[in-house]
């Protein structure tokens, strides 16, 4: 299985920039990096420091339910924290294990202390499904004798 850092090089370059949105800032500006970039999260930095992450999801139901305005409102103050991470290292198993077990949608990639990467469940169910793919290609062959 591929590792975190091979799904990473194989996004495409619009796919492969991260985008961040700092701790101190509002919701409001959340939302509008989110909605400029077609993206449902960001992760949120403080001091160049992965502290959190942002999601539409966070959005809708710790500010919106609640009657709180994104104006006003500080990223940090409806950011899911702590926020689990992994390194490039990972595998693509470990990693949709962790998404499983953790309900998340988005897994920040960091090493050595700076954001590489983010990986939605979507980028990896993607992966598996290829990989399966390439294994019944290579099995079919294997039983036709090629």
């Amino acid at each position: 299985m591929k590792t975190v850092a091979e799904v990473l090089k194989a996004k495409d370059l619009k796919n492969q920039e991260v985008h961040t949105i700092e701790w101190d800032h509002t919701v409001f500006e959340a939302l509008v990096v989110m909605s400029s970039k077609n993206v449902g999260a960001l992760p949120v930095v403080k001091h160049g420091e992965v502290v959190g992450i942002i999601s539409e999801r966070d959005y809708a139901r710790k500010l919106i339910l609640k009657g709180l305005s994104s104006v006003t409102t500080k990223v940090h103050e409806v950011m899911s924290a702590p926020v689990i991470t992994v390194n490039a290292h990972k595998t693509i198993e470990e990693c949709m294990n962790i998404m499983t077990d953790s309900h998340l949608r988005h897994l920040p990639v960091v090493e050595h202390g700076k954001l590489r990467g983010l990986l939605s469940i979507g980028d990896l169910v993607k992966e598996a499904i290829a990989e399966q793919a390439d294994l019944i290609k290579q099995l079919e062959q294997y039983i036709r004798g090629e």
